[in-house]
């Protein structure tokens, strides 16, 4: 499936149809920091460098309305910001970055700010979801592995 014109979605577009299915069946848990860590984001304009930012935070806010408020502490499966995450992407090689909310590039890093790690956060270790890339394909991520960071202060 691929969305054209994405630049340019209707105003009455929204994730619904892409996260649904995923949402209801295996939901998409946030802790209360990667929640605010979103707001901020999103209230700070920390999408402007994103190749889409209209985009990427119709996507952010859609998360944080369809997810449900993670146990604290977070359970060891769970991305959340700061985690170092192993994904693949339909059927390429394993990936892996720590996940961050920073809104600029950080070699080595999964920022919370694109479409990749707005997908990653809230997901749970083997979860696999719709990936909306930037140029409007749709593929699919797999949540491979998570792990505590050795530096929380990544996040």
């Amino acid at each position: 499936m691929t969305i054209t014109r994405i630049s340019n979605l209707p105003a009455g577009s929204d994730f619904r149809s892409l996260f649904e299915r995923s949402a209801v069946e295996t939901g998409f848990l946030l802790t209360v920091e990667d929640r605010l860590g979103i707001e901020r984001l999103l209230r700070h304009r920390g999408t402007k460098n994103a190749p889409n930012p209209p985009l990427l935070n119709g996507l952010l806010r859609h998360k944080l309305r369809i997810s449900r408020g993670a146990p604290e502490p977070a359970p060891p499966g769970l991305v959340v910001a700061g985690c170092h995450v192993t994904y693949m992407i339909s059927g390429e090689g394993a990936r892996s970055g720590a996940l961050s909310m920073s809104p600029v590039p950080i070699p080595g890093h999964v920022l919370v700010a694109s479409l990749l790690g707005a997908t990653l956060i809230g997901m749970r270790k083997l979860q696999k979801v719709p990936l909306l890339r930037d140029d409007g394909q749709i593929e699919t991520v797999v949540v491979l592995d998570v792990s505590p960071a050795p530096d929380h202060d990544a996040a």
